[in-house]
């Protein structure tokens, strides 16, 4: 009977964050983009229990106001290195933050890895230098003609081979010039190679993560869902405004002479 009451306040208590007469308007926002749902309890890593709220139906729930202070952490971490213009190495690539991860990093102007993760682009960047080299090379000479001495196989060949390079450093190909000066992941879990290559070169590591992942791999987590697209857009757009009022904040210094 006592477990019986505890799980039924549990409850209630859960229901009453989910629908509050008034609260903070991010917390609000976060919440109609989804950011409080987790996994299941079986799925939690231990380490992420304080950002827990409870239960509803089996699907552990985030504390948003927790959240909230820690993506405003984040935002300023990131309104500053817009402030002093460095670069971000955006990283999504499972299904759900694809496309979003590319926008965001395009409207930005920064690179990004949306399909596979190429092993050694952060420890080995010499070698994905060269490769990314290569295929801006091969791009530029099938744009201008060059690759019209090449027979017909030949230019399907290169051209096929351009297309899989595309695929996956096409998103490197243009502003990837060197070591970021930070890593945004969504799902430090499924981006594990991602976060480990940032940590052995000293990177600081931004990533969505959701209750089956572990907070201290990376330097700034923000616990959320790391699953819907809502969610994921919403962590990448305020992300995105915390950058561009960094850039706005050093127009500014410069225009008034500080």
């Amino acid at each position: 009977m006592l477990m019986t009451e505890e799980k039924t306040q549990q409850t209630e208590e859960v229901e009453a964050q989910e629908a509050p007469v008034e609260v903070d308007s991010m917390v609000k926002e976060m919440f109609e983009a989804g950011m409080h749902l987790g996994y299941s309890v079986t799925s939690r890593n231990p380490k992420m229990e304080p950002f827990i709220f409870g239960l509803r139906n089996g699907v552990e729930i985030f504390d948003l106001e927790k959240t909230k202070n820690i993506l405003n952490g984040a935002k300023e971490f990131v309104k500053k290195l817009g402030k002093e213009k460095k670069q971000i190495l955006f990283v999504g690539t499972k299904k759900e933050a694809k496309e979003m991860t590319q926008k965001i990093a395009v409207e930005l102007g920064m690179p990004y890895v949306k399909e596979r993760w190429i092993g050694g682009t952060l420890t080995n960047i010499k070698q994905i230098r060269s490769r990314i080299d290569f295929l801006n090379d091969m791009k530029k000479k099938r744009d201008t003609g060059e690759l019209e001495k090449y027979t017909k196989k030949e230019r399907l060949d290169i051209t096929r081979k351009i297309e899989k390079m595309e695929t996956y450093f096409g998103g490197l190909a243009v502003t990837f010039k060197g070591l970021p000066a930070a890593v945004l992941v969504i799902d430090s879990k499924h981006e594990k190679i991602a976060v480990k290559e940032a940590t052995q070169v000293g990177l600081p590591v931004i990533a969505l993560l959701n209750t089956d992942c572990d907070p201290s791999l990376v330097s700034q987590p923000v616990p959320g869902n790391d699953n819907s697209l809502t969610s994921i857009s919403y962590f990448l757009s305020e992300v995105s405004k915390a950058y561009k009022e960094g850039l706005a904040a050093a127009q500014e210094e410069v225009a008034t002479g500080k």
